[in-house]
């Protein structure tokens, strides 16, 4: 058992990570530094907090630790060109505090976590390296997470994450959530922020929980906040409608013991009928206005599952379909993985291992556990359950997340013994 201030301290970095290192970024102008000051007041409260005690407001134990370590840096760093005029405004914001206000939104969304986002979003940036900065400094995911999300080796995403930084402090990229007139061409990237910051939370691509539910939490949090900023846009709100209808389910995801359960299996009385009710209605609302988008087509598919009282009263022909219409807009081996899983489940297999075929002769994909356990799923319809063991064999040893690789064991332990 963890000691109490360590426990705590994990906690805090857990849930307070995301806002203190935003502001931080903010007062300080420099990503490197607010990341290294973070780092320091996380390690300093393990120390305290089990000397004095966990304090009553830990993030802003965690706020006022990681600023004065800023001003310890700053003091130090002599090369720092701008080290006089930084320390300036620390010490003014140590002595005065840091007022909600004191540069407000004109939209009233003084959300440092927002600002974020659309700095590391700017055009600026390649739209990889403006996903995976965002990853890496507002959801706090590790760089070999955000590898695996992007299908690239770890070392390669650490070198977008550095020189996109880089490139932030040498354009000088304003902190701030742009004016109305920037917003749409920057919204793509936003959104495509929050979503995978959703994915993560929702399957998580490593450790020992299948569900990040903080990173979930956060997204959503997010795309609330997206949909107060655009309140007309139908794609913001059919991801907000997206995200939630599939945490409807969370709940339900895994058993007692901390087992995957498959969608068809789910206690589907745990599947929480308030998310559901609101992201249908976010839906609805957001394709009245007849301008559908890849978003609002995910959250129809997922609508299509929230709403269905049972697996075999699943429009699955409709899901396939409807993943037909993403693939012609937004070609993707993710979309038609999807695709060939839906069309199984509608009935048309070979219609589906077909679709397969040409991503499993992709060595890019070689190890996308998704691609492996929808063919095996394919291979079982078909009455390969040979077949269908080997290929869940092969998605057990590429799946990094343990619950995910425990499940798929299981399967094809139970085909090979079938």
């Amino acid at each position: 058992m963890l000691p109490t201030s360590t426990a705590a301290a994990e906690a805090a970095f857990r849930d307070e990570r995301a806002a203190v290192l935003a502001t931080l970024i903010r007062q300080l102008g420099d990503f490197q530094l607010a990341e290294d000051a973070l780092q320091d007041a996380f390690a300093a409260a393990i120390v305290a907090w089990e000397r004095d005690g966990v304090p009553e407001r830990p993030g802003a134990w965690i706020m006022t630790a990681a600023r004065r370590r800023a001003i310890d840096r700053l003091r130090r760093d002599r090369v720092l060109a701008d080290r006089v005029e930084r320390l300036g405004q620390l010490a003014l914001l140590e002595s005065a505090g840091d007022p909600a206000d004191a540069d407000a939104l004109p939209s009233g969304l003084g959300d440092d976590r927002l600002r974020l986002i659309f700095t590391c979003c700017h055009p600026a940036l390649a739209m990889p390296a403006r996903i995976a900065l965002t990853l890496r400094s507002l959801g706090g995911l590790t760089t070999g997470e955000i590898a695996r999300a992007f299908l690239v080796e770890e070392s390669a995403m650490a070198q977008r994450i550095v020189r996109a930084k880089r490139k932030i402090a040498t354009a000088r990229i304003p902190y701030r959530i742009p004016p109305d007139e920037e917003l749409p061409e920057r919204l793509a990237g936003v959104l495509a922020v929050v979503y995978l910051v959703f994915n993560e939370g929702w399957s998580a691509s490593a450790g020992d929980r299948l569900v990040r539910g903080e990173l979930c939490t956060e997204a959503i949090r997010l795309g609330r906040l997206l949909v107060r900023l655009m309140p007309d846009d139908p794609e913001v709100a059919g991801l907000l409608a997206l995200m939630l209808l599939h945490d409807s389910r969370r709940a339900a995801r895994v058993d007692e013991h901390g087992a995957l359960v498959a969608l068809d299996d789910q206690d589907r009385s745990r599947w929480d009928q308030g998310r559901i009710r609101e992201g249908t209605l976010l839906l609805d609302a957001a394709l009245r206005r007849r301008r559908a988008g890849a978003y609002q087509l995910q959250a129809a598919i997922a609508s299509l599952h929230a709403n269905s009282p049972s697996p075999d009263e699943t429009d699955h022909a409709q899901i396939a379909a409807l993943y037909g219409e993403l693939a012609r807009r937004t070609p993707s081996p993710v979309i038609d993985v999807n695709r060939a899983a839906a069309l199984g489940r509608a009935g048309s297999v070979r219609q589906g291992l077909a679709l397969l075929a040409p991503l499993l002769a992709d060595a890019a994909l070689a190890r996308y556990v998704p691609l492996h356990a929808a063919h095996a799923d394919l291979l079982e319809r078909s009455g390969d359950a040979g077949g269908a063991a080997a290929a869940y064999a092969l998605a057990a040893r590429c799946a990094d997340n343990g619950v995910a690789r425990a499940e798929l064991r299981r399967r094809a332990a139970r085909l090979a013994a079938g």
